[in-house]
């Protein structure tokens, strides 16, 4: 497996008021930079084996994926395969460790896409090198998140 893109933030928050944050879906999905909305399939709640539909956006471009949960350890691992239709997508993982005041909230995500599955997901998403803007997003998302467990 390649190596992932990760980046962390502290938050000066309970570990597990910061995990109900990251696996409640609606709340990911107005933090996150693409996912625009996501929802269970599979399950109600983060479970391993639990499924949930993520519907994404890139200006004009639209579509959406299904995730399956894979960890889901409160509070401190929250991880995920994503597929578009039968193709590995990524694989997202969220890991929270206790700090003084607060915890460290570490995001990544591994791309798992074949070669040739490359160029048309740049076409479907208009996002040619997914792995700078999956940096640039996990920032985003992860300052958001900061931002909503400290209000």
């Amino acid at each position: 497996m390649n190596a992932p893109i990760t980046a962390s933030v502290t938050v000066a928050a309970d570990p597990a008021q910061v995990y109900a944050l990251i696996t409640d879906l609606p709340t990911m999905a107005s933090l996150a930079e693409e996912a625009h909305a996501m929802r269970w399939t599979k399950g109600t709640s983060a479970a391993p084996g639990a499924v949930f539909k993520g519907e994404n956006r890139n200006g004009s471009k639209s579509w959406t994926t299904t995730c399956t949960v894979t960890d889901a350890v409160p509070p401190s691992t929250f991880a995920f395969d994503v597929k578009s239709a039968v193709f590995p997508v990524a694989h997202w993982r969220y890991d929270i460790t206790p700090t003084d005041g607060g915890c460290t909230v570490t995001e990544s995500t591994w791309d798992r896409r074949a070669g040739w599955f490359k160029k048309i997901a740049g076409l479907a998403t208009g996002v040619s090198d997914r792995d700078s803007a999956n940096a640039q997003h996990i920032q985003a998302t992860l300052e958001r998140l900061k931002a909503r467990a400290e209000s």
